[in-house]
């Protein structure tokens, strides 16, 4: 199966995005909608994987400063291809905007594949939406596009 990435704005796809970190934030993750959907969304770079078949299936933000988040994949999804591609285009996405560091608040199981693609620890363990998290930082320059695939 074949995937897409691009680049969405966030007044124009809002609903379809908002679907997407509900059913796997707010239903499967149990994070309170007002925590999930923040002030951020609207000046974010926003990113919106589709299928073969042109289904919405994933969505991830990019922050000026460099933070990946929001990053969403539905279950049904969940796979190599569909994570390289999203943060492959994410960190293409912050080197195009001059952005040269990057970073990921990353649940604590995803630390070793984070760190295995050019990320290092930052700071101590921290809650964040009642989950503890590390954030993770890499030089765009260092970051390395091995296939992994994220567990929520």
């Amino acid at each position: 199966m074949g995937y897409r990435v691009n680049e969405v704005d966030w007044n124009r796809q809002k609903n379809l995005l908002q679907q997407i970190r509900e059913r796997v934030f707010v239903y499967e993750l149990h994070i309170p909608k007002r925590v999930e959907f923040d002030s951020l969304d609207a000046i974010c770079q926003h990113v919106l994987v589709t299928d073969e078949s042109e289904q919405a299936v994933a969505t991830g933000r990019l922050c000026s400063d460099g933070l990946i988040g929001r990053i969403a994949v539905l279950p049904e999804h969940r796979n190599r291809l569909v994570y390289q591609s999203l943060l492959n285009f994410i960190v293409k996405l912050a080197a195009r905007q001059g952005i040269n560091t990057i970073c990921i608040n990353c649940i604590l199981n995803e630390v070793q594949l984070f760190n295995q693609n050019g990320f290092i620890k930052q700071g101590c363990v921290f809650m964040e939406a009642g989950i503890p998290r590390q954030r993770m930082q890499c030089e765009v320059a260092d970051f390395v596009t091995k296939p992994f695939t994220l567990v929520h």
